[in-house]
């Protein structure tokens, strides 16, 4: 038995963020295999679009003929057909082979540059009149219903036009409309709130291809819609400057960090294992025990960060684990790595240690960049581990691998040790352990 393909027909992007492109990035991450047939291709990057040379229509069906000869396909996301033969061509032939379509009436590319010649907008309004849904944003809304949009409401009215024409639903996309979406299908509105800063880049592409894919998997439209919102909100927020004008958005973003949070598991769980088994590394526990911890690529919360819950005790002279490795389990250490980010982004791992003269000698030793601060200079209505790790780069001639305060009252000294992966700190503090115990 075959699995389902989903097909995109759309023109292709040579800057890769919107258009083909963007459906397949977006496919993929959403988990299914992507097929295409192409309908032009765009001279365009992230100032806009230079050219566009469409393919013939027959060209566009001899794709599609080789797509259905081979995948089984039931949902087609459709975006840039640009002339009305070829929108003709492909809405018979997704009728005759009874697929289910969302239409993204693409007028112009986010980056600037039309899309859509004015001569093409009836042959348009046929496609979707048998369309399953179709998204388009407010500037598309009111030139295929001449109702214009400056409210929720004036989104509403024209969505019900759309709805006339035949389409059983409508999401009329806000990102030109204060960032919420109005979703209708069978009279009933539902409107979706979320703002996000970053490139738009392929945003509405990325947004019907995930419309698509949802409504494939069985969602209704409903549910497709908010789980849309949510992708394309994330794909935005992720966006990369990789052009000197409007950002792509980033599809492969959940991925990514999925994949970037299960390594800095892996590596916590070698680290404390490297630890665990070096019976010297007692010595490095301070009295109100101590804490390693890993942060994803770009972290920027406590949550971004994994340590051990609780804390790292001393167990029958060994280092024993007091809770589990996890995500947001230490705020302390993680203030120290998302400080330490701020200077240097490959600086992704810390743990605290006991301050001794014979640990700082070890340290030294070794030749690490050791760095100090003073508890009695933290400004008021500061926190130290976020001030003292800043006051160490800041008056550090290179970047600190230790940094290290004498305490204070109720404070007890202690220094912190700095590295790119919880591993590479965890080995670190073992031979500093090792060096010390032999003083």
């Amino acid at each position: 038995m075959k699995n389902p393909s989903l097909l995109t027909i759309a023109g292709s992007d040579s800057g890769g963020g919107a258009g083909v492109q963007a459906d397949i990035k977006t496919f993929a991450a959403c988990g299914v295999h992507a097929v295409c047939a192409i309908t032009a291709v765009t001279s365009q990057n992230t100032h806009g679009v230079q050219h566009v040379f469409p393919l013939p229509a027959e060209v566009v069906v001899e794709q599609l003929e080789s797509v259905f000869s081979d995948f089984d396909v039931e949902f087609a996301k459709i975006g840039m057909l640009y002339s009305s033969e070829t929108i003709r061509v492909v809405g018979k032939y997704l009728k005759k082979h009874d697929v289910s379509y969302v239409v993204d009436p693409v007028m112009s590319a986010e980056a600037g540059g039309n899309l859509l010649p004015t001569d093409a907008l009836l042959s348009l309004k046929d496609l979707i009149k048998d369309a399953f849904a179709v998204t388009p944003n407010k500037f598309e809304a009111q030139t295929l219903t001449g109702v214009t949009i400056t409210s929720i409401d004036d989104a509403k009215r024209a969505a019900l036009k759309l709805c006339e024409i035949g389409t059983k639903a409508v999401v009329v996309t806000g990102g030109h409309l204060d960032c919420r979406d109005v979703v209708l299908s069978e009279g009933r509105f539902k409107v979706i709130n979320g703002s996000v800063e970053g490139g738009t880049h392929g945003a509405g592409c990325t947004y019907s291809a995930a419309l698509t894919a949802n409504l494939m998997f069985g969602d209704d439209i409903f549910d497709a819609a908010k789980k849309a919102k949510n992708f394309v909100i994330d794909a935005i927020s992720s966006s990369r400057q990789v052009g000197g004008g409007v950002s792509p958005v980033n599809q492969m973003h959940r991925i990514i960090e999925d994949a970037d949070r299960f390594n800095v598991l892996q590596n916590l769980a070698h680290a404390v294992k490297e630890l665990q088994e070096c019976s010297e590394c007692v010595l490095l526990l301070p009295e109100v025990g101590c804490n390693i911890a890993m942060a994803i690529q770009e972290a920027s919360t406590p949550s971004d960060v994994a340590a051990v819950e609780g804390r790292i005790v001393r167990l029958y002279d060994r280092m024993h684990l007091t809770g589990c490795i996890g995500f947001g389990a230490s705020r302390h250490v993680a203030r120290i790595i998302i400080s330490a980010l701020r200077f240097n982004p490959v600086l992704r791992s810390a743990m605290n240690i006991r301050f001794t003269p014979e640990i700082l000698d070890a340290c030294n030793k070794l030749k690490l960049n050791t760095v100090s601060f003073s508890r009695e200079d933290e400004p008021s209505l500061t926190k130290t581990m976020d001030w003292g790790t800043s006051y160490a780069f800041l008056h550090a001639a290179e970047t600190p691998d230790v940094i290290y305060d004498e305490g204070g009252v109720g404070k007890e000294a202690m220094i912190r040790l700095l590295g790119t992966d919880a591993l590479s700190v965890a080995k670190k503090a073992t031979l500093i352990a090792r060096i010390a115990s032999d003083t």
